[in-house]
């Protein structure tokens, strides 16, 4: 018998947002995503490809108000589902890390999936000046990824090194989130059970 597949179904309604999905952390960086946000599908997109995981991801939000409430809840499915389709973490490396360029824009991510939340956001000074792009600002994009790392149970840390373009640098920060938490998660045969002194993740 097979070992069994690392995934967990998205599922939400509320009153401001209908969310469903799959998400599968051993995939082929298939993507199927619509949430009615462009540039977060495009965002979301390169997370999946780069990371090389498997979402199908469909909402369906109160856009006419702004974009917020589906932004924030498809970073609740998400990263709940990514916490869940780890299971019990046993055999995880636990920890990863990645910089990466994109044109002029440059960041890097690490992560630590020992399921206690922390997030650190450090930017440039210039980094307020930044202009939205496509109806979506990098303080969009550190909102969904705070929000992400609080569901999940992870310490992310984000440092943006350079870049004056605001999808450039969601690029960068995107890319290397899924590959940072790709290498998190790849199971090190040489660990037996739960990669903590505790003994346990939760």
């Amino acid at each position: 018998m097979g070992k069994k597949a690392r995934l967990a179904v998205i599922k939400r309604k509320t009153k401001e947002t209908d969310i469903s999905g799959k998400f599968m952390v051993d995939g082929k960086g298939d993507a199927r995503i619509d949430t009615g946000i462009g540039f977060l599908d495009h965002m979301l997109t390169l997370f999946v490809f780069h990371g090389l995981f498997d979402l199908t991801l469909k909402a369906k939000g109160d856009l006419k108000v702004d974009t917020h409430h589906t932004n924030e809840d498809v970073a609740i499915c998400l990263g709940k589902a990514f916490k869940e389709s780890l299971r019990d973490f046993a055999g995880i490396k636990r920890f990863g890390s990645k910089e990466v360029p994109m044109d002029t824009a440059s960041a890097k991510v690490m992560v630590d999936i020992g399921g206690r939340y922390a997030f650190v956001w450090k930017v440039p000074p210039y980094a307020s000046s930044l202009d939205v792009k496509e109806n979506y600002s990098l303080a969009d994009g550190k909102d969904f990824l705070d929000t992400f790392a609080k569901c999940a149970g992870i310490n992310l840390h984000v440092e943006i090194y350079s870049g004056e373009d605001t999808h450039h640098v969601l690029e960068a920060i995107f890319k290397a989130f899924g590959i940072a938490l790709d290498e998190a998660t790849q199971i090190d045969t040489r660990r037996k059970g739960v990669p903590s002194t505790k003994g346990t993740i939760d």
